[in-house]
């Protein structure tokens, strides 16, 4: 007779032992407990040429691979080294990614996306606020708090109709998603962005 397991009452560190025993249904309770994890996880990110789902399926591959690689004398519980394991496979994605466009390091620190258009699609948001000068994936981290400190100074600048599109951007909005909120469509939205971008790059030459 076969042995019942109740998979979702166990630890994710009994979960990781029964995988590497050879239990493929420990793989799944994991990948479905760690789903919602990921897509967290990956939300802050940006990567170009690709959607949002690609990003998901690279924090699995993280998973995958903390799933595979975690052992009890790690100094640290499963969920601290999968969420490791799947941030360190989101940055080695983008920065392949970015290597492969020859584009500046800062084009994959962008937690608001592209505002730009097809042709301009190596850059984003945060390309705008970042210099030129950057010299390493430290340098091209700006804190949101920053970010937002920027885009308050420039708002008596923009239109309503740019500060809305704005505001739904910054919290993680597709432009299909931003259209159909506005009632616009998608070329309006894009439109709107890459003026924000020409009036933000203006202030931070200015400023």
């Amino acid at each position: 007779m076969r042995e019942e397991v109740d998979y979702l009452s166990m630890t994710d560190e009994a979960l990781v032992a029964r995988s590497h025993a050879g239990d493929t249904r420990a793989d799944e309770a994991l990948y479905e407990r760690y789903k919602n994890v990921v897509r967290m996880k990956a939300r802050p990110y940006f990567l170009i040429g690709a959607d949002r789902e690609d990003l998901v399926q690279e924090g699995m591959i993280g998973l995958y691979k903390a799933i595979r690689d975690y052992t009890p004398d790690h100094n640290a519980g499963f969920r601290s080294f999968a969420e490791m394991c799947i941030v360190r496979q989101l940055i080695t994605a983008i920065k392949s990614a970015t290597r492969k466009k020859h584009a500046p390091l800062n084009t994959y620190v962008s937690f608001y996306g592209s505002a730009y258009s097809e042709e301009e699609k190596e850059r984003t948001l945060l390309d705008t606020m970042a210099t030129v000068r950057t010299e390493s994936p430290e340098d091209a981290f700006i804190s949101k708090e920053n970010m937002e400190r920027i885009l308050g100074s420039i708002e008596k600048l923009l239109t309503p109709l740019e500060k809305q599109v704005l505001d739904l951007f910054m919290d993680g909005y597709s432009y299909q998603q931003i259209a159909a909120m506005l009632g616009r469509g998608t070329k309006t939205v894009d439109n709107a962005l890459q003026r924000i971008k020409r009036k933000l790059e203006k202030y931070l030459q200015e400023e």
